[in-house]
């Protein structure tokens, strides 16, 4: 059997003993065995699908083990191997075609994927190459779109979200996901914010959905009311358009309720894990914490690098990821005391960093996108990618999990690529 060992170092040996968390049929004897000291992950794999025909990845001290003459062996010492199921996309769903750049995306909700357009437009996808929505009415290109979530309407068909975008503005879109049709729906923004500067580089919204954060060219981050009626002294005007069935339909335009003010570049990400918490990152290399209440920053950690996007999860949605001008995605806690420096850093990216995401329901893996044309799945255990996706034929712009066992992703290639059926364990 061809282990992918070098023959000059064949004859050194290390006791080995394979263990897993995974249940049987995937459990291979707990005995120790000699093999070679310079295997690679390939031959390590070998070894086990002999015995499973199954692919793994090993784990040896919470990294990847790839070639074991980088460790300090000991013969006499038998080595604990774990291993788990390799994590890849098993399907490459068909394009969906936009007519420019994807910019954004969001596959928080499982029923349909919302994607943000250079040309403009945010489209809803049930499914791929099936858009039963198209979001019309800014006047530039499509930045960050974000799916608001408000507690106790899980179950309501009709949805609402908001789209950020280079005319300084963010608007507030409500959808019947559910109503069916031969062909896109095409639909107007029920609320217009208008109250930025300059280019608006991306939104989030509250978890509670009462409101949405928006960040911008103008350095600032403005806070808004998602709501249609005039309860908390937003509202600064009405529009009214004729339909072509000749009906009325009203656009309100509201104001900021509250402005964060800190940073002193483009504000190019952010995002509102907890009802009083907004985490923000920006060009001028810092990524700070915001008290939505008290409208201050209560944590402020300076990067070196610009900063392009930022997402919390992780162990008790507790870490923070980002990335920037540099191929490294870096992983904070800034819970550990006396250190702001990285807990991780992975670099196998080749460009620009363009989007990380959490992986939901699991404390360890999350999704990034670069301007390589690449999108790596990671998982923090692992030193390098569990699986990388090459199907994009140039820069990827946005990158998003979505249904728990898929991941979406957008390009300068105008498509939005959905690979599936990934297991995350």
């Amino acid at each position: 059997m061809d282990f992918d060992g070098d023959g000059e170092e064949f004859s050194r040996r290390v006791q080995v003993r394979f263990i897993t968390k995974l249940q049987p049929p995937f459990k291979v004897p707990s005995t120790s065995i000699a093999i070679p000291s310079n295997l690679t992950r390939m031959g390590l794999s070998a070894i086990v699908n002999n015995l499973l025909l199954a692919v793994f990845l090993f784990i040896y001290n919470s990294r990847v083990w790839l070639v074991y003459a980088q460790l300090d062996l000991d013969e006499e010492k038998i080595l604990e191997i774990e291993y788990v199921k390799a994590v890849a996309p098993r399907r490459e769903e068909d394009p969906s075609l936009h007519d420019e750049w994807v910019s954004a995306v969001d596959g928080s909700n499982p029923g349909f994927i919302l994607t943000g357009c250079y040309d403009g437009l945010g489209r809803i996808w049930k499914s791929a190459g099936l858009c039963s929505h198209v979001l019309e009415g800014h006047g530039a290109a499509v930045t960050s779109v974000s799916i608001i979530k408000p507690k106790g309407l899980e179950g309501s068909t009709d949805i609402r979200v908001a789209t950020a975008s280079k005319d300084k503005t963010v608007r507030l879109w409500k959808v019947d996901v559910e109503g069916s049709s031969d062909h896109s729906t095409k639909v107007r923004a029920y609320k217009i914010l208008p109250g930025h500067s300059a280019s608006v580089q991306s939104v989030a919204a509250q978890p509670s959905g009462d409101m949405v954060c928006s960040g911008s060219w103008d350095c600032r981050i403005n806070l808004w009311q998602t709501n249609e009626l005039d309860k908390g002294g937003d509202l600064v005007s009405i529009k009214k358009r004729k339909k072509g069935n000749g009906d009325e339909e009203t656009q309100l335009q509201g104001e900021s309720v509250s402005t964060l003010v800190g940073h002193t570049q483009c504000v190019s990400s952010v995002v509102w894990p907890h009802n009083d918490t907004i985490y923000s990152a920006s060009w001028d290399h810092s990524i700070r914490r915001w008290d939505v209440d008290m409208g201050k920053d209560s944590l402020n950690m300076f990067c070196g690098k610009v900063i392009n996007c930022l997402d919390v999860g992780g162990e008790s949605s507790s870490l923070i990821a980002a990335g920037g001008s540099d191929p490294i995605l870096r992983i904070w806690d800034p819970r550990k005391p006396g250190s702001l420096a990285p807990i991780f850093q992975f670099s196998s990216h080749t460009s620009w960093i363009s989007a990380c995401k959490w992986h939901d329901k699991s404390w360890f893996h999350l999704v990034s996108a670069s301007y390589d044309g690449k999108v790596m799945l990671w998982d923090l255990r692992t030193a390098w990618p569990l699986a990388v996706i090459e199907s994009h034929k140039d820069k990827v712009l946005c990158a998003d999990w979505w249904r728990g066992d898929s991941v979406v992703s957008g390009g300068a290639d105008s498509k939005l690529l959905i690979s599936s059926d990934i297991s995350v364990q």
